[in-house]
């Protein structure tokens, strides 16, 4: 997910991305642990968008 579209993204919006986004990542480092990944960079990818969809709601918070 682009910063654009979680900045456009309502709350509600954020919170169920994030929680799919986390259940998809937890899928991936089990899936990873038994054998590797075709593109570990998946991972990667995922956790920096766990992290920016969290930063924008805490900053939603704040406000």
């Amino acid at each position: 997910m682009k910063q654009s579209e979680i900045k456009e993204a309502s709350t509600v919006e954020l919170q169920e991305k994030l929680a799919e986004i986390k259940k998809a990542n937890t899928d991936l480092k089990i899936a990873h642990a038994i054998s590797p990944l075709e593109n570990p960079i998946q991972l990667k990818t995922q956790r920096r968008a766990i992290a920016r969809i969290a930063t924008e709601l805490t900053k939603r918070e704040v406000q």
